[in-house]
């Protein structure tokens, strides 16, 4: 159970940069709504909401923010949107895959979106199966590093279904089936190990490595598409070596 997953690494050290510039909270508080709403209300029979709700918290996301969209999403209170998943494919520049989930509610918005966030970012939008094909759907859970040791973890979460337990620098990302996720991260509370996030992620089968300059275009397609309110999640294959992010930041 070992490993390296270079854009894991880089997709957790940005998300906490944006969680600390607020970025994310719209974005988290709008999970824990369509969960309410696709699973119930209830935390502790809906485990999509409970992991949405945990996540919302790590991220620091006034809880009054979260127990009102908790409420909204299971109609306790009024004001919900009709919110619908919609998935883009296209590539970035370097010949990196681009994967972007949003949750939205105007498809058109949407779209003209992403489409102006890839193409005048160097990037190309692909029809629908161009690129999710060199993704897998797996269970993603991360462990900050001072929560637990790699022999911790591993002990932990090997009879729970997971898969392999990846070292991403300051975390541990563990990975297993999607249906497995609630039995791992249960596996670790029973352990007495913490958690920073669980959720259902797509990793890339075959990854591509860039250089500085083909890496820095990268960022710059990431950046403006997580910039749209509409966008949830970017995924890419993305390898950027170590020493490259050093330079790029």
């Amino acid at each position: 159970m070992s490993g390296h997953s270079k854009w894991a690494t880089t997709k957790h050290k940005k998300a906490a940069i944006d969680a600390k510039r607020g970025k994310l909270f719209a974005k988290l508080v709008k999970n824990v709504e369509v969960a309410a709403r696709t699973g119930g209300g209830d935390p502790d029979g809906n485990p999509t909401l409970y992991d949405a709700i945990q996540k919302a918290k790590k991220s620091s996301v006034p809880l009054d923010n979260i127990e009102r969209a908790r409420k909204r999403g299971s109609g306790e209170e009024a004001g919900g949107a009709e919110w619908q998943t919609v998935w883009y494919e296209g590539y970035a520049p370097g010949g990196v895959a681009l994967l972007v989930e949003c949750l939205t509610d105007n498809r058109n918005r949407a779209t003209s979106e992403v489409r102006m966030a890839v193409t005048r970012n160097g990037g190309s939008m692909g029809d629908a199966g161009s690129v999710s094909y060199l993704f897998t759907r797996k269970g993603v859970v991360i462990v900050s590093k001072d929560s637990a040791s790699e022999d911790e973890v591993t002990l932990a979460v090997v009879e729970a279904g997971g898969e392999d337990v990846n070292d991403l620098g300051e975390s541990f990302e563990i990975v297993s089936e999607p249906n497995e996720i609630v039995n791992v991260r249960t596996a670790l509370q029973e352990a007495g190990i913490e958690y920073d996030s669980a959720e259902v992620s797509f990793l890339p089968s075959v990854e591509v490595q860039v250089d500085e300059n083909d890496a820095k275009k990268v960022m710059r397609v990431v950046d403006a598409l997580e910039d749209s309110d509409d966008v949830q999640n970017v995924y890419t294959n993305a390898d950027i070596p170590d020493d490259v992010m050093a330079k790029i930041g």
